[in-house]
C-alpha cells in the first residue's frame, strides 16, 4: 500500500503499466507508464537546477497535471504563491534532462508521509483522505471518470484527478460542446454534468 503521493504515482505505473491512465486533448491518451514518464520528465527538469520550495503550475494545459505529480514526486511544496514551472521544463528543452536524474532518485530516502504537500496537508493525510474518498467513489482499474478539461485548474477537478490516480481509473478530460439551439437542440440528449460535490473539501485544512 502506498503511502506518499510519489508511491502511488510508481506503483501504480508499475501495476497497471499499459492500462489508460488519461485521456486529453493534445496529448491523446496515456498509459500509466507514459503518465508515470511524462510526470518524471516534469521531475528530471525542475531537478537539474536551482529548486525553489514552493512551485506552482498554471498555463491550463494538461502540462499542470504533469508538474503537480513532479512536484508530489519530487517532495516539494504545491503553492499557488510559489514559482511557475518554466516552459522549457514543460516539454522544453530541460524536460527529462539528465542532471536531474540522481536528484531525483534520492528523493526516494526523504519523501515521507510527513513531507509537506499543499495548504498545509501533508502526503500521508492526503493519502488518507483518498483512500476515504475511494470507498466513497467505489472506483477500481475498470473505471472510466468523465471530467470537464475547462474546470482543470479548479481544485475539485485536482482532487478527482487524483483520486482516478489512486484508484487506477481511467481519466478523461473532454472540451464540452456548446449547447446546439432550435430543433437540433430540442432532440439532443444532453450528458449529465460532472458531479463536483464529493471533491469539493478534499484540499480544505
Amino acid at each position: 500500500m502506498p503511502s506518499t503521493l510519489r508511491d502511488l504515482l510508481i506503483q501504480r505505473a508499475a501495476r497497471l503499466q499499459d492500462r489508460p491512465a488519461l485521456t486529453a486533448p493534445d496529448w491523446g491518451t496515456l498509459s500509466y507508464a507514459q503518465l508515470r514518464n511524462r510526470a518524471e520528465g516534469v521531475a528530471l527538469g525542475l531537478l537539474s537546477g536551482e529548486v525553489p520550495s514552493a512551485l506552482f503550475s498554471s498555463t491550463g494545459t494538461l502540462w499542470d497535471w504533469a508538474a503537480e505529480l513532479a512536484v508530489a514526486a519530487s517532495g516539494l511544496a504545491w503553492d499557488p504563491a510559489g514559482a511557475a514551472l518554466h516552459a522549457d521544463i514543460l516539454g522544453g528543452p530541460r524536460f527529462n534532462h539528465d542532471e536531474g536524474r540522481g536528484p531525483y532518485h534520492r528523493r526516494e530516502q526523504v519523501v515521507a508521509a510527513a513531507t509537506p504537500f499543499t495548504a498545509g496537508l501533508d502526503q500521508g493525510e492526503l493519502m488518507a483522505r483518498l483512500r476515504r474518498l475511494n470507498v466513497q467513489l467505489g472506483w477500481d482499474h475498470t473505471t472510466r471518470v468523465d471530467l470537464p478539461f475547462a474546470r482543470l485548474g479548479e481544485a475539485p477537478l485536482r482532487a478527482a484527478l487524483w483520486s482516478a490516480l489512486y484508484a487506477g481509473a481511467h481519466a478523461v478530460l473532454a472540451v464540452e460542446a456548446p449547447t446546439p439551439t432550435g430543433l437540433l437542440g430540442r432532440f439532443r440528449k444532453v450528458a449529465p454534468a460532472w458531479d463536483a460535490r464529493p471533491f469539493e473539501a478534499f484540499w480544505e485544512t
